[in-house]
């Protein structure tokens, strides 16, 4: 009888040991460029050419909610990689190389020690100081060749695919023949959408010119909806698709003017498509496929949930939720997202959105939402935006992209996908706008966010420590008094700029520096009283005080000594500190006493290869932004820069 006991056990589990042969969930992260929801089929486009998108969400699960932390890629992936905030580790800023505590790692080491292969195809562009060793921590294999064929039988994978074709380069940097050659010769004639054949937002110029660049948006898509369809159809060749979780999601937000580097929904809302296998679907809260879930998430949730699901506990640090499986936590009820430098265009935005209404704090208003981007500025796209622009021929909410940018804004997206009605001085949002900016504070004053340093201040302190490190004592960081001056900043009245002079005398040099900051968003009539504090603030002993407190008397005042500081910072050996003198030089009324000082500049960064990640060739390209805004240098891709 003991015999038979064992030969049925053994019966048994021979026939089990198929489905039960891997427990764990092979997972597949697909992520593609520079997307917003409004232009994929299944999200209501019925322009969109996405048919496999679309299939995948008609089995899967689409989020109509979620959310980059960032409105740029190399910020956006540093927070999926790491699972941190970028106000929190200091990555924020478009490609930096500023150091982390060495417990955080890539995401994908913890599912390593899970008994995951890991192999990432191929982008990785993490803003972290030794990047490669962080690279080589967290991937079995990061290449253009890496792929879940590697790993060993039986073994459980997450294997990511970054599609490139829908990035910014394709749908509007590059020149049209580029294009061409990138895109449209590698659609079949029956893929290629119309130039007359979609609706063009609203904000912009309903133009031949600009339908025939706004095309490249829909055509680009389609190509990277042609290459999930491979990606997918190999996983069902490898008989893999009955147990792999698959993600898809863009990295942000739509790579156009107005969307990517742009603090409001257009830049941080994506689209994302969760599908589950059947052996998996008891890890699912939403059982049915086909669902729609107005869920939020954003991209620091990632992290501790593929970690949880691989059987792994989520270190303290990743503060975001686990969004499925045994688990999971309860879903937030809003989200604190952020937009900071990017290339060369310095700014800082911080938003809050519970779903429906994406509220967002400009703390450098002074700049508009199309602010001068090097990356940007050589688009036939934006520069038939600034032609239209000289010659009249924009409307109201079209020139309003040129124009300085409210303090505050509120849209509605249910009822204003495009953003175009800022709410936030509406009587009848009073009460909501009051619940935005306390949970900004609160979720601000919780983090500590360390990016309201100017990155002068982060470049230094990045020598001896970490931006993480550092924000978590008032001893090295008192934030709190940081916070209340960068909170005026943006508030234009005589009554606050009274505050911010005052604080023009403050023992800290970043309150200064906010102080500085925030009178510079002041109207020019609001600043006229304060000529001499102003002047006595020239000789501030904090470079970046001096960078902007130049930049207001040489605009206000047209003060010759302010004129030659300024000049003298634009020529820095420091990078940080010359990139923000001549970020400034963009947004004078009059840019031409500092053209030769700019042609010096950008003499002495010539050797510079193109494409440099560096610091200084981000100065070269605010040389070239100024140079080619005054009609010196041609904008256009084939310049040499």
């Amino acid at each position: 009888m003991k015999v038979f006991r064992m030969a049925v056990a053994l019966f048994c589990a021979t026939v089990a040991l198929p489905s039960q042969a891997q427990v764990k969930p092979n997972i597949l992260w697909i992520t593609i460029e520079d997307t917003s929801p409004q232009f994929i089929g299944c999200y209501g486009n019925k322009n969109a050419r996405t048919p496999v998108i679309d299939q995948l969400a008609s089995e899967g699960i689409r989020f109509t909610n979620a959310f980059s932390t960032g409105t740029v890629c190399s910020p956006s992936r540093t927070a999926l990689i790491t699972g941190v905030k970028t106000y929190e580790a200091g990555t924020g800023n478009h490609r930096s190389n500023y150091p982390v505590p060495d417990f955080i790692k890539g995401f994908p080491y913890y599912l390593q020690q899970q008994g995951y292969y890991t192999s990432n195809n191929s982008k990785t562009d993490y803003n972290v100081a030794n990047t490669q060793a962080f690279i080589d921590e967290a991937w079995d294999e990061s290449s253009n060749k890496a792929g879940w064929w590697k790993r060993k039988a039986g073994q459980p994978f997450f294997a990511v695919f970054n599609i490139m074709d829908s990035h910014q380069s394709r749908t509007m940097t590059n020149t049209y023949a580029q294009y061409q050659k990138d895109v449209l010769d590698q659609l079949p004639a029956a893929d290629r959408i119309a130039e007359d054949a979609f609706e063009m937002p609203p904000f912009y110029r309903d133009s031949p010119e600009m339908r025939k660049q706004f095309a490249r948006v829909y055509n680009a898509i389609k190509l990277t909806d042609n290459k999930i369809g491979k990606i997918l159809e190999r996983l069902d060749q490898d008989k893999l698709r009955d147990s792999t979780i698959i993600f898809f999601f863009a990295d942000h937000g739509e790579g156009v003017p107005r969307g990517k580097t742009n603090g409001i929904n257009l830049g941080y809302r994506v689209p994302f498509v969760l599908w589950i296998p059947d052996m998996y679907k008891h890890l699912s809260p939403w059982k049915k496929s086909g669902m729609i879930t107005d869920e939020l998430i954003d991209f620091s949730d990632l992290a501790p949930t593929l970690i949880s699901l691989a059987g792994g506990t989520p270190p303290e640090h990743m503060k975001g939720k686990v969004l499925m499986g045994k688990e999971r936590q309860k879903p937030s009820d809003h989200l604190v997202l952020s937009s900071d430098r990017s290339d060369n265009g310095i700014d800082l935005v911080r938003s809050v959105t519970d779903g429906r209404f994406v509220y967002s704090r400009n703390y450098m208003p002074y700049m508009p939402e199309a602010r001068y981007i090097r990356y940007m500025e050589i688009g036939d796209i934006k520069q038939q935006m600034r032609m239209d622009l000289a010659n009249n021929k924009l409307n109201a909410l079209q020139s309003s992209l040129f124009a300085p940018r409210p303090t505050e804004s509120l849209y509605d997206i249910e009822k204003d996908v495009w953003e175009t009605k800022n709410l936030a001085q509406d009587p009848a949002y009073k009460s909501l706008m009051g619940k935005m900016r306390k949970r900004l504070d609160q979720n601000l004053t919780e983090a500590r966010d360390v990016l309201l340093l100017p990155e002068y201040e982060i470049a230094q302190l990045s020598k001896t420590t970490t931006p993480y490190s550092y924000r978590l004592t008032d001893a090295t960081y008192p934030f709190k008094k940081v916070y209340a001056a960068a909170s005026l900043s943006g508030i234009r009245s005589k009554k606050s700029a009274k505050q911010q002079v005052k604080l023009l005398t403050d023992a800290s040099p970043v309150v200064r520096y906010w102080a500085a900051m925030g009178l510079h968003s002041q109207n020019k009539e609001t600043l006229l009283p304060f000529k001499n504090s102003l002047q006595t603030a020239l000789s501030d002993s904090y470079p970046p005080v001096k960078a902007i407190v130049s930049s207001i008397l040489v605009e206000v005042f047209e003060d010759k000594q302010a004129e030659s500081e300024l000049k003298t910072l634009c020529l820095s050996p420091n990078p940080e500190l010359a990139l923000m003198a001549v970020n400034e030089l963009l947004y004078l009324t009059d840019r031409t006493p500092f053209v030769e000082t700019v042609k010096t500049q950008h003499e002495r960064l010539s050797s510079l290869p193109k494409g440099d990640h560096s610091t200084a060739y981000k100065v070269k390209a605010a040389c070239i932004d100024v140079l080619g805004s005054l009609g010196l240098v041609p904008n256009n891709p084939t310049y040499s820069e």
